[in-house]
């Protein structure tokens, strides 16, 4: 393999010269050192979080845990199961292993997923701003960003699946920036492939597949491919995650009888509420908490230096790719400005655009000063915050419910008081995180009769005692779910139910 000897001649030529073979990973150990340093640092997080027993206290690493294993264990187990509200990839990945039970306890399996995503991210974010700068303390100033983020650092320790978003849409990214070197004349089908993937993983990789194949087109054109050609190139990359697309509504409108569920599952009480203003400003805001202000301002510049210098030069257009990569943040922002409460996660995606801006900023620096400016990076992440801890925003985000689970646990000693294995009612969109817990205790999916299973599920709203002899309904999150509102709006809709306990904000009521 051959040394890394004058990297900026060989690929400020590449970049300068657009005619040129596909890139090839070359040196081969900028990526792969970016996966094993991500590994091991993500394990010994991993190891960290398992030991404060905070694996699964986020209650979405709970649910999606529920939501994989349903697909097989169900009162009507089979496809219908993968749902449409979350997008289905994560479960569908995590459908058989989770099936053993001590994964599915535990999450294992998906933590498993999440790790091997973030090395994957790591890997393509590191590679990409090598190739983009040609320069290896750019890229290793990135890495340093990325894999010192708290936040980050735990979330690749749960089940949650905005790891495997990070892995997908940033290789998807890195595959797309190499086929366009080749003037689209290359195989268009890894990078849809991998950006379809991510666009059936979370919501978020739509609006980033959608600006980095707009940057893809600006670098056809800017590198004197023609209107016509440059259109079909991208065609035959953009019909993979279109096809995702028309799959996804499908699967929505077959199981919830709706192309694209938009509502209904959270109260509008942002402040940001219908103020796009006060919305950017908690994007803003958000990544600032979760990278750190430091990391926010640099990120900021390095934007702005970015745009600039694809504006100026044909020759760095192309660095609008990890532009691209800052997508994400139209989600949340949409989010927002439509009532849905803040969550301090939704801006930790911004952390791979953050990086490798930064990165791209260290590459204008004259040679001697970059390697210096590396230590500098790495001595202002150490000095800002501790890579591990339990007062991050996101470790404090999922740190919210863990009252409530103790609590829970009186309810749970009700139930198995009196179950005998009779049919639970419960709506799995507001506790499927208790249904997760109760596996510890002998409960598996297919005793809960949820909106899950179809007709039944609405043949048990319309008279409970006939289907089910406990319901357990959540009183608080929300404002209660759909089984508390029908109890405040038809008197009679627990009718020969007895209210036995509560805690947690889920009360417990059997059949008399």
């Amino acid at each position: 393999m051959a040394g890394w000897s004058d990297p900026d001649r060989d690929y400020n030529q590449a970049l300068l010269v657009p005619a040129s073979p596909p890139l090839t990973l070359r040196p081969a150990f900028v990526p792969v050192m970016a996966a094993l340093v991500a590994l091991i640092v993500g394990s010994i997080a991993t190891t960290y979080y398992a030991g404060q027993d905070l694996t699964l206290s986020h209650y979405d690493a709970k649910a999606h845990l529920v939501v994989a294993r349903r697909i097989f264990d169900s009162l009507t187990p089979g496809w219908r199961q993968i749902g449409a509200v979350w997008l289905p990839l994560p479960h569908v990945l995590n459908a058989i292993p989770v099936q053993v039970d001590a994964w599915y306890r535990t999450g294992l399996s998906g933590v498993a997923i999440s790790m091997l995503s973030f090395a994957a991210a790591a890997a393509s974010l590191t590679w990409l701003v090598a190739r983009l700068s040609g320069s290896l303390p750019a890229a290793w100033v990135t890495l340093a960003v990325f894999v010192y983020q708290p936040d980050l650092l735990y979330l690749q320790a749960t089940p949650m699946t905005e790891p495997l978003l990070l892995g997908l849409t940033v290789t998807g990214t890195a595959l797309l920036y190499a086929w366009t070197a080749t003037r689209g004349t290359g195989a268009a089908w890894p990078a849809g492939l991998v950006l379809a993937l991510a666009c059936l993983t979370r919501y978020e990789a739509w609006p980033m597949t959608v600006a980095a194949g707009l940057v893809a087109w600006l670098t056809l054109l800017r590198n004197r491919v023609g209107f016509g050609p440059s259109l079909a190139a991208m065609m035959r990359v953009g019909l993979w995650p279109l096809g995702a697309l028309v799959l996804f509504l499908i699967l929505s409108k077959v199981t919830v009888g709706a192309w694209l569920v938009t509502g209904g599952f959270y109260e509008p009480n942002n402040p940001a509420y219908h103020e796009p203003a006060k919305a950017l400003v908690q994007v803003g805001w958000g990544l600032g908490r979760v990278g750190g202000w430091p990391v926010a301002w640099a990120a900021a510049a390095g934007a702005v230096v970015v745009l600039l210098q694809g504006l100026v030069r044909n020759d760095r257009q192309d660095w609008w790719f990890v532009l691209a990569l800052a997508g994400s943040a139209a989600l949340p922002y949409y989010a927002f400005v439509s009532g849905h409460p803040f969550r301090i996660r939704y801006m930790i995606l911004l952390i791979t655009a953050a990086a490798a801006c930064i990165g791209m900023l260290v590459t204008l620096l004259p040679r001697p000063y970059r390697a210096a400016v590396l230590l500098l990076v790495v001595g202002v992440l150490a000095f800002e915050r501790r890579p591990l801890g339990l007062t991050s925003p996101m470790v404090a985000e999922a740190q919210w419910d863990r009252a409530n689970q103790k609590a829970r646990r009186h309810v749970t000693a009700c139930l198995l008081d009196a179950w005998r294995g009779e049919p639970i009612l419960v709506s799995m969109g507001s506790l499927a995180h208790y249904m997760q817990e109760t596996a510890t205790n002998g409960l598996a999916i297919h005793h809960f009769i949820h909106e899950g299973i179809g007709e039944i599920w609405f043949e048990a709203l319309k008279s409970p005692k006939r289907h089910a002899a406990f319901v357990l309904v959540e009183e608080k999150a929300e404002g209660g779910d759909q089984l508390f509102r029908m109890a405040q709006e038809v008197p009679t809709f627990l009718e020969g139910f007895v209210r036995t306990c509560e805690g947690g904000g889920v009360a417990l009521y059997v059949r008399r």
